[in-house]
């Protein structure tokens, strides 16, 4: 299902300011999808470790952690400890303000045959002090240090203003080809300085609302991506796409131990040997979001079975919300990431809004966004794009809340969808469907239901009682908890229901999979499913999103 007008249909709304909107704003404190470490300064260090794969490989890793241990606990799950301490693939996600004068301090910690390392900031003006001239920026030496006590480690220093809004990558900037791939790349998040007044009121203060009524937190680390008021958003998720080839990683880590054992022995008199690791010809067996595979990438942020790969790739919203998705590419292959359910809407690119000529800077317009609408939201090694995701089920032809002629008052009673100028359900944020698309209200799909569902639709159904299904397919085609009784009736119930995976009691959404079109890039070292693959989970509000667990 494509909605290749909704977002500027809901975007039109956002010029209604509601006079509740102040209070609105400030309703919850903001617990990011993003998570990170807050700045303008950063202490981090370049080390080895390992990290893991779903086929059981322990794959030999270069990545950036913190020098000293920062809280991370902006987001993290409940009950965990986040931090950032040793190293981490992708490097800890820098979150600092526009205008911020940004300090990046680089310890060299990894092996010393692995030699100099440095960091890149693209995009922005940046000044360097300490460290040794390298090809293209200054580098911290690799020589001197204890990699395990970190003592007599070099170091070299980055500064620069954080000129522009939006989401910007880091990498090394020696030796790329081996760097890169050992893990030594991350992003930063610029937020806006200001925030634009559409992005605090209207239907972003009635989203904002929605959440509150139903007990979520303001999952968003702003209210506008960017300085424009076409760039608000409700939601935000970052994804940093990487490949990687464990031939390279393998002869990396024989290289080093080689090394560091000629190095320790006191009888050898020959000079030991440094690193020649071959990078060509490069066969990546591992598609990585946020440095884990399918399924990996699904499971909480900062669970501890992933103790060097903290970010999860695991996208939710509620029918209305604009996601802000933040993509990187942190490879060397490109890649052809399809979000179902819609198309992305692209806000910038590295940083700069897309604008149409027209665009006045002094009088900014919602109509002013003149970004592609993607079918695949194409990762090049180094661009990163921040776009918009957006799902309400108008276009479906049927009413995917599931209303029909029940006892008033009860779950199942008819509910009003009183169209706004756009036609969605906006009076009320408290409702359950809220931001239901009107002209399908009560609509059947089913021409025969086995449920009570009222009947003359389009299509008929296979009975769920037989219908062979899995963990993300909730056997009805309808959002809510009581989703399988709407579509089954009293007389049964949709397998495995009462399961974990499946309990027709609390969430019943729809999941459509986010994955990479090219058909090896889902697999992990050619077994599928795997890979560059997620959900996303578009859940009715009766279920609330917690991103905390």
């Amino acid at each position: 299902m494509t909605e290749t007008k909704s977002y500027r249909d809901c975007l039109s709304a956002f010029t209604r300011v509601t006079a509740v909107a102040a209070a609105l704003v400030g309703l919850q404190a903001a617990q990011a999808a993003t998570p990170g470490i807050t700045g303008p300064s950063f202490d981090l260090r370049a080390e080895a470790n390992y990290i893991t794969q779903p086929d059981g490989s322990m794959v030999y890793s270069w990545g950036y952690g913190c020098q000293s241990a920062v809280d991370a606990s902006r987001f993290r799950p409940v009950g965990i400890t986040g931090s950032c301490g040793s190293m981490q693939i992708p490097g800890p996600t820098l979150i600092v303000t526009e205008g911020d004068s940004v300090t990046v301090t680089l310890t060299n910690a990894l092996p010393a045959p692995a030699g100099n390392t440095s960091i890149l900031f693209p995009g922005f003006n940046v000044s360097t002090s300490g460290g040794a001239v390298g090809l293209v920026t200054q580098e911290a030496p690799g020589v001197g240090c204890d990699p395990v006590a970190h003592t007599g480690c070099n170091t070299v220093t980055y500064t620069f203003t954080a000129s522009s809004p939006g989401t910007h990558t880091y990498y090394s900037g020696t030796q790329g080809d081996l760097q890169v791939e050992m893990g030594l790349y991350g992003a930063i998040v610029v937020l806006p300085k200001s925030v634009p007044a559409a992005c605090t009121g209207g239907i972003a203060a009635q989203n904002l609302a929605a959440q509150g009524a139903h007990g979520e937190t303001n999952f968003r680390l702003a209210a506008s991506a960017y300085d424009h008021p076409a760039s608000c958003y409700d939601r935000e998720y970052l994804f940093q796409f990487s490949e990687m080839d464990p031939v390279i990683h393998h002869q990396a880590e024989e290289q080093v131990a080689a090394a560091q054992a000629c190095a320790a022995d006191a009888s050898n008199t020959q000079p030991c040997p440094g690193l020649n690791v071959a990078t060509e010809p490069y066969h990546p067996a591992y598609f990585m979001v946020n440095g884990r595979s399918m399924p990996d990438d699904m499971d909480p942020n900062y669970a501890p079975q992933y103790p060097h790969q903290p970010y999860n790739g695991n996208p939710h919203m509620h029918p209305g919300e604009l996601v802000l998705l933040r993509i990187i590419g942190n490879g060397r292959w490109q890649h052809p990431f399809h979000e179902h359910g819609n198309h992305v809407r692209i806000l910038a690119r590295d940083g700069n809004l897309i604008l149409s000529s027209s665009a006045n800077p002094s009088s900014p317009a919602l109509t002013d966004l003149a970004g592609p609408l993607l079918f695949t939201t194409t990762t090049t090694p180094g661009l990163t794009m921040d776009g918009i995701f957006y799902w309400t089920g108008k276009g479906l032809n049927w009413d995917v809340f599931g209303h029909h002629a029940g006892t008033a008052g009860s779950s199942t009673a008819v509910a009003t969808c009183t169209p706004d100028g756009n036609g969605y359900y906006t009076s009320d944020p408290t409702a359950i469907n809220y931001y239901e698309w009107c002209a399908d209200h009560n609509k059947s799909l089913e021409t025969a239901p086995f449920g009570d569902v009222g009947s003359g639709g389009p299509v008929t159904l296979p009975n769920a009682n037989i219908l062979t299904n899995g963990a993300w397919y909730g056997g009805s085609p309808y959002l809510g908890p009581d989703a399988t009784v709407r579509a089954v009736g009293a007389t049964g119930t949709t397998p495995p229901s009462g399961t974990i995976a499946n309990s027709p009691s609390s969430e019943a959404g729809f999941a459509f999979m986010w994955h990479s079109h090219n058909e090896r890039e889902i697999t992990t070292n050619n077994i599928f499913p795997g890979g560059m693959m997620m959900m996303m989970l578009v859940d009715s509000r009766e279920f609330v999103i917690n991103e905390a667990n």
